[in-house]
């Protein structure tokens, strides 16, 4: 099996897999090229490519020459046109709310697999890039906060006197929240954590935050871990609490987020009027809507004194390590692909294939995400 590496769009600067990862895939006897500059912006120039095995390419000729494709986004729209019928597509594609994109794949007869839709199993933690990824944003969060908070995080006692130490507030303890936690409180600030599911409760504590608790909420089995839409009822109470430590906060990290759905409104404009000026709120939902009321995705704005910065692609930004542990996560999973002989496998008698699946042979095969859109 020929598997091709694409750079990625402008503003990514991740990519797929390493030098190290495309070594093991070349000692499962498969042929790799990798597109000239792939990765050269996470610090893994050509050469470093060429000697783990793989071929150096133009765009157009990994595109044409490789049976699969291996992306951290995927191809564009325009670009999934051109690949041609049976191509095989393994990146994560956010297929719950793209749905024109994978209707342009099950079109054009190719094959996409989605990573960030793979089972949450205990086997598949090892494929499971919205963790790994969501590790860096959680950390790049609060790192981004503290550069631009116009204090210091912990508590500093000299002679000129005792600083008190930041208070953080993380809404949503998922993996990105956890980080947030376990990271501001290595900075020795105070930490103060909100999620409707509270089976996370003994996380938050164990890392050394406060669990704030709303009574009511509603957790739902099926959703695999993550959150699920809350009442009318609930959401006011939520809205009370979450103002009420949003006011006594010096940071905020926005975290909450539901996969296919706009991003909870946890954070209101009143809310932001309320806290002290030099705040920073760090929204990593922006790009589903956002946690807070004044977010604006890919921006920093200045609301009330408050600096308020929309980002969710915090992963980007630290593009070497992101992108080794994409490329560990891409390489287990192609494992599941490449047979002894390194010969391309798609066993759908795979729960990890057959549940990360998306489109083949015109089709729409993922059952989530054909009810994501209404089919």
């Amino acid at each position: 099996m020929k598997i091709g590496i694409l750079k990625e769009s402008a503003g990514e600067n991740r990519v797929a897999m390493l030098p190290d990862s495309v070594k093991a895939l070349v000692d499962l006897k498969a042929s790799v090229l990798v597109e000239k500059g792939a990765g050269t912006a996470a610090s893994s120039a050509d050469p470093l490519y060429e000697e783990a095995g793989a071929k150096i390419a133009s765009r157009a000729d990994v595109i044409s020459n490789s049976d699969l494709i291996a992306m951290v986004n995927g191809p564009e729209a325009a670009e999934v046109e051109k690949l041609g019928k049976g191509k095989v597509v393994v990146a994560g594609v956010n297929p719950l709310s793209n749905h024109d994109l994978v209707k342009t794949y099950a079109d054009a007869e190719v094959t996409l697999f989605s990573l960030d839709v793979i089972p949450r199993t205990t086997r598949a933690q090892a494929m499971d890039i919205l963790s790994s990824q969501a590790t860096v944003a959680g950390y790049k969060a609060v790192l981004d906060a503290a550069s631009r908070l116009s204090g210091f995080l912990p508590m500093f006692m000299s002679a000129a006197g005792t600083i008190k130490p930041s208070k953080v507030l993380v809404l949503g303890a998922g993996v990105a929240g956890l980080q947030a936690i376990a990271t501001a409180r290595k900075l020795g600030a105070v930490v103060f954590a909100f999620d409707v599911r509270s089976a996370v409760k003994e996380e938050v504590q164990s890392l050394g935050a406060k669990f704030i608790e709303v009574e009511g909420a509603k957790d739902d089995a099926a959703a695999g871990g993550y959150a699920v839409e809350q009442t009318d009822e609930f959401k006011e109470r939520q809205k009370q609490m979450v103002h009420e430590y949003c006011t006594k906060s010096d940071i905020v990290i926005c975290t909450a987020q539901i996969p296919g759905r706009t991003a909870p409104l946890l954070v209101t404009k009143e809310s932001v009027q309320a806290m002290a000026p030099g705040s920073v709120i760090i929204d990593l939902a922006a790009s589903t809507g956002g946690n807070c009321e004044l977010t604006k995705n890919n921006e920093v704005v200045v609301e009330h004194d408050v600096v308020i910065v929309g980002e969710s692609n915090y992963p980007s930004g630290m593009p070497r390590d992101a992108s080794q542990m994409f490329g560990k996560n891409m390489l287990n999973f192609l494992k599941l692909l490449i047979g002894e002989e390194g010969e391309m496998n798609l066993n759908m008698e795979d729960e990890l294939v057959s549940g990360t699946l998306v489109t083949m042979e015109k089709e729409i095969r993922h059952e989530r995400v054909k009810e994501f859109m209404n089919l």
